[in-house]
């Protein structure tokens, strides 16, 4: 029964991991080409919303590690991968805010002078992330209950997400109406959203964390 329980630990950690890899090839390839754009068309949103990409980058990158150190783990009672886990979730969760600070800083900066921005290709490449986040969400929906990193990684797609759809709606407005304020009032609701995920996040690897018991003093 134990072998049977451990070879099932494996299975959803190895599809985990599949999971993993596959948004994470997606959202780092979209986040090149969404930087790009950004500068390219002069929008601080769309910017804005690569850096996010480049936090599910990293977050993805980290639910892996944590997944590969809790496999290698030869500990019978796996408390240590699970604080690797967690210190990785932390890490995510730090990480998400100070993107939040720079895209606020950033936005505040620029409210005062709109700059120029190409509205029509900024709203076709905001719809591209929101393609590419789709598909991650879908990937990563049905084992985002198996750890702590990878619903992490959820919400750090979630979000950005989110973020996408706003600067989707900042193109439109830029491109059919010229509203060049919309450009950075989009890249605050992201900032917004941002530190709203690591607001959770650090909230929810707190309480696990807490909830860890001691090991015993003859371990």
């Amino acid at each position: 029964m134990a072998h049977s329980h451990d070879h099932s630990d494996c299975a959803a950690e190895g599809s985990s991991a599949r999971r993993l890899s596959v948004t994470l090839g997606l959202a780092a390839t979209y986040m090149v080409a969404e930087a790009a754009g950004g500068w390219w068309t002069g929008s601080l949103a769309l910017l804005a919303d690569a850096s996010h990409m480049l936090s599910d980058v990293l977050a993805l990158s980290l639910a892996l590690m944590a997944i590969g150190v809790a496999r290698r783990s030869a500990v019978p009672h796996p408390h240590g991968a699970h604080r690797f886990e967690l210190v990785a979730a932390f890490a995510q969760g730090f990480l998400l805010l100070g993107i939040a600070g720079s895209i606020a800083f950033e936005a505040w900066e620029r409210a005062g002078t709109p700059a120029e921005v190409l509205g029509g290709p900024m709203l076709a490449i905001a719809t591209g992330g929101l393609v590419v986040n789709g598909i991650g969400l879908v990937l990563l929906h049905g084992g985002r209950d198996e750890s702590l990193s990878l619903r992490g990684a959820w919400l750090h797609v979630v979000s950005d997400a989110l973020g996408s759809v706003g600067a989707m709606l900042a193109g439109l407005a830029v491109w059919q109406w010229g509203w060049l304020w919309a450009d950075p009032l989009a890249s605050a609701l992201i900032a917004v959203l941002v530190g709203r995920s690591a607001a959770v996040l650090v909230r929810d690897t707190g309480h696990a964390w807490a909830a860890i018991p001691s090991a015993p003093e003859n371990a």
